[in-house]
């Protein structure tokens, strides 16, 4: 009976440590002041306590849906982390730039001193820079992942990569060659001048890319709007089988480079040699990004996708049907 009764002191002993230190959230070192318990005694009840499977910690948060999309999407697409934002409006670009701040906090905190981070064109891209609000200044350099647009200054690449680098107080490239070449010689002499060449090996030892993901069968895509002549027009793209653009090339639902012609004509990166870039950050929100995302995940090419809530879903919807 004595050994009884010390072990019901002791479980009773427990439970009220347990309470003191968990829900009337006193320290161990109050909770051995209140008792008389040692410092070490009261830690040895607490542990029991977990041992015995008296504690179960449950941590709820307003983000929860979220945080389970991410984690689904990463798990969907091989991703190594997913970025969801909650989609607080119908305006896509009010979600754009909800994503951006999140994947500009994101870069501060992994960007270091001494890195090179290139960026694709875009009103993504855009929205990242934007949302910047850097503490110090960065010894990084931003370069250019593809050639420049005529005509479009605030998307166009060599814009953004200048922005990119005042706002981090680190230095920019600039790249004097158009995205779209007019024939496959051309993109090759292009592709070999040397401060084009320069500029692209600098963009394939970079540690961080920054790049959006562009839609294409529509007339209002940024795509559509950067052809350059005797490309097929929208009708060639339909045929082509795209779902979606990355540094200017056309990706097909499952991931793979389509049989386009102006696919042998950019000036860039091919994303192969973008996929091989440590960390690629891809980011785009809306219902018509949500097929170009899914095709873009199925090849591997991000290491990060930013997006919002609803986008997510319907992203996640596509890679769980069999292509």
């Amino acid at each position: 009976m004595a050994k009884d009764n010390e072990g019901d002191q002791r479980l009773r002993r427990i439970h009220r440590v347990l309470v003191m230190h968990y829900i009337e959230g006193l320290s161990q070192a109050e909770i051995a002041k209140r008792t008389g318990l040692s410092h070490p005694m009261v830690n040895r009840l607490v542990k029991e306590g977990h041992e015995r499977g008296y504690v179960r910690i449950e941590v709820k948060s307003p983000r929860q849906d979220l945080f389970e999309l991410e984690q689904a999407l990463a798990e969907a697409s091989g991703l190594s982390e997913a970025i969801v934002v909650p989609s607080a409006s119908d305006q896509d670009g009010v979600n754009l730039q909800a994503a951006g701040r999140s994947v500009a906090d994101h870069i501060l905190t992994v960007l270091r001193d001494g890195d090179t981070i290139c960026v694709s064109g875009g009103v993504g891209v855009s929205a990242v820079i934007q949302a910047l609000a850097p503490t110090r200044a960065y010894d990084v350099t931003v370069v250019p992942a593809t050639g420049g647009v005529q005509g479009k200054h605030f998307v166009d690449v060599n814009h953004l990569a200048a922005q990119l680098a005042s706002k981090l107080q680190g230095r920019a490239f600039q790249i004097h060659a158009p995205i779209f070449a007019a024939s496959r010689t051309e993109r090759d002499v292009l592709m070999s001048l040397q401060s084009v060449g320069e500029v692209l090996d600098r963009a394939r030892g970079a540690r961080i890319a920054l790049v959006g993901i562009g839609s294409v069968l529509s007339e209002t895509s940024t795509y559509f709007s950067l052809h350059a002549p005797g490309a097929g027009g929208l009708d060639g793209l339909r045929q082509s089988r795209a779902a979606g653009e990355l540094i200017a090339h056309l990706i097909d639902a499952d991931g793979r480079l389509c049989d386009y012609p102006l696919n042998e004509r950019v000036v860039a990166l091919s994303p192969e040699e973008l996929k091989a870039i440590p960390m690629t950050i891809g980011i785009a929100t809306g219902a018509h990004k949500a097929e170009p995302i899914a095709g873009i995940l199925r090849g591997g090419y991000l290491d990060i996708l930013a997006t919002d809530e609803a986008t997510g879903t319907h992203v996640l919807d596509i890679l769980k049907r069999p292509t």
